[in-house]
């Protein structure tokens, strides 16, 4: 690592911005005993929350207890780098290759999604900093130029809002020199406090009837009667809750149901977050668009402005370990870090001698078709949304919609979509699991060094529609 890198990184805490925050609120108490509800939800991200949120709108009568192993928003949803998507797909290119006789109406579904969620934070009055601001993805190779050409008219043919900028025009929106060209896309992304949004959606619960208990580990499910009891694990020791319907928001953690268990894998990720840029340091980047910022590459990089003009710096190094292993420990990786560090040195010269304030990981889920997947088990009483694959800030309330409809056994715009009605490809058990991701990474690798040219695996992966993304 050069000593200007690791100068950058000398001090920077080992812990999460978004959550080292004063505004972080008094954990819930857990769960003790006996409970009952008529919907129980398990987990407290964003899916879970708004689950839950719209479960009380949906019927006012009907109780609502939700259950979260540690506190609400303290692991994806608001780790992440808070970028809200319209895009329910993970992305155009993934809809159209996959969806591509229903992607125009999933668009329209997401971009009125991501409508919903700004009027909710406003109408709740949550200080998330939601700014729509739109995105640039930009080349910093040659041969993504050609790539997001492409793109850039598709979308265009789809009825998108997009246009390429040339390296002189990218350079002049966001000054870095790897920056060949860019596709901007100027509605369509906001970004927000990540943490700030789950404490204020879960405020927004509790002032609305639900019932949550924090550190409250749901560790069992079978059908009861006509419903469904819980096992739960709390630091006051076990418990049993009765519930009629069961939502399962367990995102990367290991989910309940068996036949989930080789849909998806947890992926640690990993950020950099610097201090407030001076005047001057931000004049030098330019950025008055204040736009979401992630580059062409397979293995790629996003970046976004604060509030306070820090610059968060994340993903690449998307890291699988073997088991499907979950563990505090692994949330700090030097080496990944160190790499952060130099990459963020390169594409902003210009900021040398600025430092990172922290530096953190934390898991998600990815799935093979890198977009969220729903379904149904018990007999329709359990519904469940997983798999996003990176891009759940803005889709979970969309996958929160979806589960609801699905327990109410409801016949909807969304439950007819062939994207909600369609399952991934599990990923193979252990050790084929570990050899197969980790060697997607490498070929992914080789691949953004080698002007885009895929091999036979990834080649082999393509034709079978199936990947590994986060």
């Amino acid at each position: 690592m050069s000593t200007t890198a690791e100068r950058a990184l000398a001090h920077a805490e080992p812990r999460t911005y978004w959550l080292d925050d004063p505004a972080r609120p008094t954990t819930a108490p857990p769960l003790a005993g006996r409970a009952r509800a008529d919907l129980v939800v398990v987990g407290g991200g964003y899916t879970g929350l708004w689950t839950a949120l719209l479960a009380r709108a949906r019927h006012p009568s009907a109780t609502v207890l939700l259950l979260e192993a540690g506190e609400c928003g303290g692991q994806g949803s608001g780790r992440n780098g808070g970028f809200a998507s319209a895009s329910l797909t993970h992305g155009f290119g993934n809809g159209l290759e996959r969806w591509p006789e229903e992607l125009d109406v999933l668009d329209r579904l997401g971009a009125e999604n991501l409508r919903e969620i700004g009027a909710s934070i406003a109408a709740l009055g949550i200080d998330c900093d939601w700014r729509e601001v739109g995105e640039l993805s930009v080349a910093t190779r040659p041969h993504h130029v050609a790539e997001l050409q492409e793109l850039a008219a598709a979308l265009v043919e789809h009825g998108g809002q997009a246009s390429w900028l040339d390296a002189a025009e990218a350079q002049a929106q966001v000054a870095s020199p790897t920056y060949l060209g860019a596709l901007s896309e100027p509605t369509g992304l906001a970004l927000v406090e990540p943490a700030r949004l789950a404490w204020g959606l879960r405020r927004a619960c509790l002032e609305a009837g639900v019932v949550v208990h924090e550190s409250t580990r749901v560790v069992g499910l079978e059908r009861s009667g006509v419903g469904v009891e819980l096992a739960t694990l709390g630091p006051q020791g076990a418990g049993r809750v009765r519930a009629g319907r069961v939502a399962l928001a367990t995102n990367a953690f290991p989910p309940l149901l068996r036949r989930l268990r080789l849909m998806t894998v947890p992926v640690y990720d990993h950020v950099l977050m610097t201090e407030p840029l001076t005047a001057d340091q931000l004049a030098s980047i330019g950025w008055s668009g204040r736009q979401g910022i992630g580059d062409a590459a397979n293995q790629f990089h996003y970046y976004r402005l604060t509030r306070d003009d820090r610059i968060l710096w994340g993903g690449y190094d998307a890291v699988y370990h073997f088991g499907s292993r979950i563990d505090a420990s692994l949330e700090q990786r030097e080496q990944t870090h160190r790499m952060l560090a130099e990459h963020f040195l390169e594409t902003f010269p210009q900021l040398a001698g600025i430092r990172f304030t922290h530096r953190w990981g934390g898991v998600i889920d990815t799935c093979t078709r890198f977009s969220a997947f729903f379904g149904t088990a018990v007999s329709g009483r359990v519904g469940y949304a997983l798999g996003y694959t990176g891009l759940g800030v803005g889709a979970s309330r969309f996958g929160a919609q979806v589960v609801l409809d699905l327990l109410d056994g409801a016949d909807t715009e969304r439950t007819r979509l062939r994207m909600v009605r369609e399952r991934p490809l599990p990923f193979p058990p252990e050790p084929l699991r570990s050899v197969g991701i980790n060697l997607t990474r490498w070929s992914l690798d080789r691949a953004d060094r080698r002007g885009g040219r895929r091999n036979l695996w990834l080649r082999g992966l393509d034709a079978a529609g199936l990947g590994f993304d986060s």
